[in-house]
């Protein structure tokens, strides 16, 4: 007996068996309807997999709310379309990549060829390459555009498209918004150019490779001290994914010697499978298991962990118990800035016109050190794209040191306009010899930031609300937030909010209500709010764009003046932060 459908899922499904779609995919739908899989044809064909700013995201199969063939194809004709309106009379190009998921070669390959069919002049990768490469290939090659197929640290049930512009960035306005309309506009299969004009494909691999590693070597400031500890240990795992291709490799060229790779994890395995890990995400221990039980094998100094498409890294490193541990992805911003303005000092370089960049959610340590050194600091919306909009708004006004964000991405230089893991393990195992080069440890060295600039630390309560219902819990509880702010935190009074939806400062203690200024500097309407209290503790409400979930992070500051102190400083800040949620009643 045939499924049962709502009629405007039984619709999409005619339409996709009347339609111009291939065979198997015919085939598999018919046999869900024979088998009558209600439940798993509505998922699959209750909306369409939404184009949004940042592209697509969403689970492999048949539908039109899964990564398939003519998602991803709508996609990159409507992308085609915004590009021939927005640069007229030019050849127009592109260059694409993809990492280690189910589909992701194929679907490469896909988007080149319908990129072609509309007399765009396309630069494919010859095989899985990682996304800053991408990036970087944009600015290299004069593209105007780019697409690199990935889902990022997602399950592998997942696949993933982002999309990125002239400047080696993803998306911003007002083009983000343009290509949503013009994908939005493709009512038919039918106008999907799928037949690529093979004459306007180009392959591109080692030669790219190369430029992007030289580039990166030139971002290299204590050579002196990589030569000194050349033996530095360290182990690295690429997660199954494209970190494999580069990493060794940069590491091999910047001098360390002494570099062991998880091969149980070093290729991708099982076509996207990602044998060994629940999840291939470099924030969960788990993911880091084998990389963290090797480095106690062998004493290591240094653990580097990135994810699939290699935009993210986490490290761990022996702390003052002599135990290997995992640094968040705060702390780990924080050393590379730390390390990048004393290197820099160190070498002459601060003359007053530099900055780094961050996220509103991102430690304010940073901006701490930063103004230590007379370097700026700004901070943007989540998303790296907002870092990126920074450092075109102040390309030739002001240098761009670096940036990073709590979710473990984080950029040194501006040849790449996205989070880049590859330059980052170089970098952070930079930082390290340079830190050994002076008798510390990672561990030691943090130690040393926290004295120096205060212990801050920063938690993260995150609440699953699924559903439509879930959907109007977290928008509710977004409003009483705003109506009613919380009139202390912690034993501190709460005496500023910050309200991104309607870009407003507000001064608590009298009611004074300042703007925010919008459209530059990574700044724009957001459904976000922060409140700040007298004693430095910041609390940020921030619901997740890409996930059913509301987000709040929580930061706290306290002075730590001996080592000794560590742990007694770190539980006592770890409380009041699992305070603070009990009192919101945020469970």
């Amino acid at each position: 007996m045939a499924a049962q459908l709502e009629p405007t899922v039984q619709d999409k499904v005619n339409t996709w068996l009347e339609g111009n779609y291939d065979a198997d995919t015919k085939a598999a739908i018919q046999s869900l309807l024979d088998e009558g899989s209600t439940t798993e044809l509505t998922d699959a064909f209750y909306k369409d997999l939404e184009f949004g700013t940042g592209g697509l995201r969403g689970l492999i199969g048949i539908g039109s709310n899964r990564m398939n063939r003519y998602t991803v194809g709508t996609a990159t004709q409507g992308l085609a379309n915004y590009l021939n309106k927005a640069f007229p009379n030019q050849e127009i190009k592109v260059a694409i990549a993809h990492d280690s998921r189910i589909k992701s070669d194929e679907f490469a390959r896909t988007i080149a060829h319908i990129f072609s069919a509309n007399g765009i002049t396309v630069y494919l990768f010859d095989a899985l390459r990682p996304t800053p490469e991408l990036s970087f290939a944009i600015r290299l090659l004069g593209c105007h555009s780019g697409v690199v197929v990935t889902a990022s640290h997602n399950p592998k049930e997942y696949n993933g498209y982002k999309a990125y512009w002239v400047d080696g960035s993803q998306v911003v306005a007002p083009h983000d918004k343009n290509i949503i309309d013009e994908v939005n506009a493709i009512t038919s299969i039918d106008d999907v150019r799928f037949e690529g004009d093979a004459s306007r494909i180009h392959p591109i691999g080692e030669e790219v490779d190369d430029k992007y590693l030289n580039h990166i070597l030139t971002l290299s400031i204590s050579k002196e001290a990589i030569a000194r500890q050349k033996d530095l240990k360290i182990v690295f795992t690429p997660i199954h994914g494209t970190g494999v291709k580069l990493v060794p490799s940069l590491l091999d060229r910047m001098g360390f010697q002494n570099v062991t790779v998880i091969e149980e994890q070093a290729e991708p395995q099982g076509n996207g499978q990602f044998p060994t890990v629940v999840y291939p995400n470099p924030e969960e221990s788990e993911a880091m298991a084998m990389a963290m039980a090797k480095a106690k094998e062998i004493d290591a100094d240094l653990v580097m962990g990135t994810d699939p498409d290699a935009d993210r890294v986490g490290i761990a490193a022996k702390n003052h118990h002599g135990e290997i541990q995992l640094l968040n992805g705060n702390q780990t911003a924080s050393l590379l800035i730390y390390y990048l303005l004393n290197a820099w000092k160190e070498a002459g370089k601060l003359t007053g016109r530099q900055f780094v960049c961050k996220t509103i959610v991102t430690t304010d340590l940073i901006d701490n050190m930063a103004d230590a050194f007379d370097v700026r600091c700004y901070n943007t919306l989540t998303g790296f794209k907002y870092i990126a909009q920074v450092i075109r708004e102040k390309e030739g006004l002001e240098e761009f040191i670096g940036g990073g964000e709590e979710s473990y991405g984080y950029l040194i230089g501006d040849a790449v306009r996205d989070k880049d893991a590859i330059a980052s393990c170089g970098l952070i195992a930079e930082l390290t010899a340079y830190a050994k080069d002076k008798g510390l440890s990672l561990f030691d060295m943090l130690m040393e930031v926290y004295k120096q600039f205060g212990f801050y630390y920063e938690g993260l309560i995150s609440l699953t609300k699924k559903g439509k219902t879930g959907a109007e819990e977290i928008q509710q509880m977004m409003a009483d937030f705003r109506a009613n702010p919380p009139k202390t935190l912690a034993g501190s009074e709460v005496i500023r909010m910050d309200d991104y939806k309607n870009l407003t400062n507000t001064d608590l203690r009298n009611g004074t209500v300042f703007n925010i200024p919008a459209g530059k500097m990574g700044i724009e309407e957001s459904n976000v709010l922060q409140f700040f209290t007298a004693d430095g503790t910041k609390f940020t409400c921030r619901p997740s764009g890409t996930e059913p979930k509301i987000k709040f992070y929580v930061g706290v500051r306290a002075e730590l003046t001996r080592n000794e102190d560590f742990d007694e400083v770190y539980a006592s800040l770890k409380d009041k932060v699992k305070a603070i949620g009990e009192e919101l009643g945020l469970k």
